[in-house]
């Protein structure tokens, strides 16, 4: 039983995931926001990594700092370096379990973060609050239940 590819599925989910970002939350939750970009593209640079890699990665980081009215280039950064560590790990993470792909996409949310903050030091940007720290933590529950969810999507018969 083969199964087919759903060729819409990548390009509407990232869709999503930058809309989701833009979504405006209450300004208690707003530094809870989960990095639903990286959590999407960690997904495709995982399961289909032909159909995404550091390019990709890239042009959506672009895509998400004109959108978000950021630093220009930040974010593209911040996604090519996730994309560089998954891709270079890619054949073990595969296989690991949920729980441990959890943990470890929660380690790469917390560099991201790591990364942000240099950044805004560097440059003398204002810091996010420290309620940004606790975000990595919200997306490493949500990545099984996306992670599912993807998968059903992408996997599904036509």
């Amino acid at each position: 039983m083969s199964r087919t590819r759903n060729a819409w599925v990548l390009p509407v989910s990232l869709l999503l995931a930058l809309l989701l970002g833009l979504v405006p939350l209450p300004a208690m939750l707003q530094p809870l926001r989960p990095y639903w970009l990286a959590l999407v593209l960690a997904y495709w640079l995982l399961e289909a990594p032909e159909r995404a890699g550091l390019g990709l990665a890239f042009v959506m980081g672009l895509l998400a700092d004109l959108a978000f009215g950021g630093l220009l280039g930040e974010q593209a950064l911040r996604l090519v370096v996730l994309a560089f560590i998954l891709d270079r790990f890619r054949p073990r993470l595969r296989f690991f379990p949920m729980s441990q792909q959890a943990l470890t996409l929660g380690a790469l949310l917390l560099n991201d973060r790591v990364i942000s903050g240099v950044i805004h030091v560097v440059l003398g940007v204002p810091q996010a609050p420290a309620g940004t720290w606790l975000a990595p933590l919200l997306g490493m529950l949500l990545w099984p239940p996306l992670h599912l969810l993807l998968d059903g999507l992408r996997l599904r018969r036509q």
